[in-house]
């Protein structure tokens, strides 16, 4: 079975929703850069929910002058994006998937490949939570309180204990904290 992991950029109040200007993916430490390239290396497939999906397609495949490798891999990496409104993709190696994202997303771990990799996508996100889902939350917390937006993790989440597998520091500030649910 594939593992999903859920990668997100995080502020230090939980927070996954990018309210301000905290976050820029253009301005990373080569260190973090290097891990983020690290962690492509094992993924073959994202998953996200549409308006992570056209936020991504109307930015990535235009970033000409990216140094970071991202959008290269963005246009290489099959794209799995659950919507019920979403009609053409608009950007290559996509496929539309309609229905439960939870199901969809049990399908696809089931079929051969790397690892099955969500960012953004605050709703499909806590459906999988929901649904126990999770393989793994690969979180890169940045050094900022935001004190309002969408969290990680919704009030309705039940407590879930989470064994700490890999804890990094980069220059900028910014920490890697990996968890995955405990046995």
């Amino acid at each position: 079975m594939r593992t999903l992991a859920v990668t997100q950029n995080i502020t230090v109040d939980g927070i996954i929703e990018m309210r301000g200007d905290w976050f820029d993916p253009q301005a990373q430490d080569d260190e973090l850069l290097a891990e983020v390239r690290r962690q492509d290396e094992s993924t073959d497939a994202l998953l996200l929910g549409r308006q992570t999906f056209e936020d991504f397609r109307s930015y990535w495949p235009h970033a000409t002058d990216d140094r970071t490798g991202i959008a290269a891999q963005l246009d290489t990496v099959q794209k799995h994006v659950v919507s019920s409104t979403l009609t053409e993709a608009g950007w290559q190696n996509t496929t539309i998937l309609s229905g439960d994202g939870a199901d969809l997303a049990r399908e696809l771990k089931e079929t051969p490949g790397g690892d099955i990799v969500v960012t953004g996508s605050i709703t499909l996100t806590h459906a999988l939570v929901a649904a126990g889902l999770v393989d793994e939350y690969r979180l890169f917390v940045y050094p900022v309180v935001q004190g309002a937006g969408r969290p990680l993790f919704p009030e309705s989440t039940p407590t879930t204990r989470l064994e700490l597998r890999d804890l990094r520091r980069f220059r900028s500030g910014v920490a890697l904290a990996v968890y995955a649910p405990a046995a």
